[in-house]
């Protein structure tokens, strides 16, 4: 039974979420604050962790950067629940290693579709291990690392996902509708914001060869090696 950590101080939204989850099949906790989820999180394993950005105590942002620097909490998918208004916020939890956003107000029947998605990832067997190559490029899907001119470059488990799906598809243009459905799992019809933050973020990470990332306006993005035929 997938187990989710629902860290939210508004009980009413917190309990509502808690029902639905469980009606489901979810086991589930619930924290109200920064400093319950931390403990929550050491005390009992989740397979997902729904966390407000907004917490009495602290940030959720900052809750996710504790998270993602915890070894046993390194890599649980974490997605965050965020205002419309608190876009700024959003951006910086993808900056420390949320997965995902949902906005509020939300249908809960579109959140329940996220987290059977994200499950569905973690689940899924994966490939025999290689190693995928492009100009300063090597992202070893063995070793879960990859590197740029040789520098190992930390990646979420999420974009280390992306980055492996584009780069096993050199010169093909992706979509925001078929990077929402092969690698967030996701249905097309749902938001694709998400993704080009992640592409932002990749961008960033790639740092010398940002240029091998290119964007296709109007339809989507690409992996090249910049002056190839």
């Amino acid at each position: 039974m997938p187990h989710i950590l629902i860290v939210d101080d508004e009980r009413d939204l917190a309990e509502l979420i808690d029902f639905n989850l469980r009606a489901v099949g979810f086991s589930t906790r619930i924290a109200a604050t920064g400093d319950a989820a931390l403990v929550a999180a050491r005390e009992q394993r989740a397979d997902i962790i729904l966390l407000d950005v907004m917490l009495p105590d602290m940030s959720g942002v900052e809750v996710c950067r504790q998270l993602r620097a915890t070894p046993s909490t390194r890599d649980v998918p974490i997605v965050m629940l965020t205002a419309k208004s608190e876009e700024g916020d959003r951006v910086r939890g993808f900056e420390v290693g949320a997965d995902d956003y949902v906005t509020k107000p939300f249908s809960v029947r579109e959140l329940v579709l996220r987290l059977k998605a994200i499950l569905r990832r973690g689940s899924t067997p994966q490939d025999a291990g290689s190693t995928l190559t492009l100009g300063p490029l090597s992202l070893d899907t063995t070793a879960h690392r990859f590197l740029v001119e040789g520098r190992e470059v930390v990646l979420t488990a999420l974009e280390f996902r992306l980055l492996e799906h584009l780069l096993s598809r050199v010169g093909r243009v992706q979509s925001r509708e078929l990077l929402l459905e092969q690698v967030w799992g996701l249905s097309s019809h749902l938001e694709t914001r998400t993704i080009d933050t992640h592409i932002m973020r990749l961008r960033e990470k790639l740092g010398p060869a940002r240029a091998y990332l290119e964007t296709v306006r109007g339809v989507g993005y690409r992996i090249v090696e910049p002056g190839a035929a």
